[in-house]
């Protein structure tokens, strides 16, 4: 071997033994720490005993089961000699529309009658003229006017007869 080699060695040894760790001092501090320390866990809290909770609505219905239908529906009677709608007849396409859905946006004149039109609330547009059925209440239009229209309508009076009722439906400004 070459002297410069062993000193080269010689070097590099003494350099790795400068690095060796001096870990006697953090060993002490740690163990001082470990036997001067003590460690304290608190207690679990006392808990109260709560009293049982009693059921006392076993009798009801279960709020999570559907509701039952226990009574018969009610079955009104027909008087004899009043007012009953036909419901027979076919049904026009105003008629699924509530007259409050209804909107007079004109009238025109055709062949000697008289027609008006319909705008509905989804913007369905329609003609119609005197006798032409309308509205939820098996209305009829009986007067047709330049700027409004005159509805006859029957309604219940919850006896089991219809009473008629006239409505006027006026052209918007």
């Amino acid at each position: 071997m070459t002297p410069l080699r062993v000193l080269v060695t010689l070097a590099l040894l003494g350099l790795t033994a400068g690095c060796a760790p001096q870990m006697d001092d953090l060993v002490a501090y740690t163990n001082q720490v470990k036997q001067t320390t003590q460690s304290r866990i608190e207690p679990y809290p006392e808990f109260t005993q709560q009293p049982a909770f009693v059921y006392s609505a076993s009798e009801f219905r279960s709020p999570f089961m559907r509701p039952q239908r226990d009574q018969a529906p009610v079955v009104t009677q027909v008087k004899a000699n009043c007012t009953q709608p036909d419901l027979t007849r076919a049904k026009e396409p105003l008629e699924s529309y509530g007259i409050d859905a209804l909107q007079l946006t004109g009238s025109f004149r055709s062949n000697g009658a008289d027609w008006v039109l319909f705008k509905t609330n989804d913007g369905n547009l329609y003609q119609a003229k005197a006798g032409n059925r309308i509205g939820l209440f098996f209305g009829k239009i009986i007067n047709v006017k330049n700027n409004s229209v005159i509805i006859e309508e029957l309604v219940p009076d919850g006896t089991g007869c219809w009473q008629r009722k006239e409505t006027t439906l006026a052209m918007g400004s």
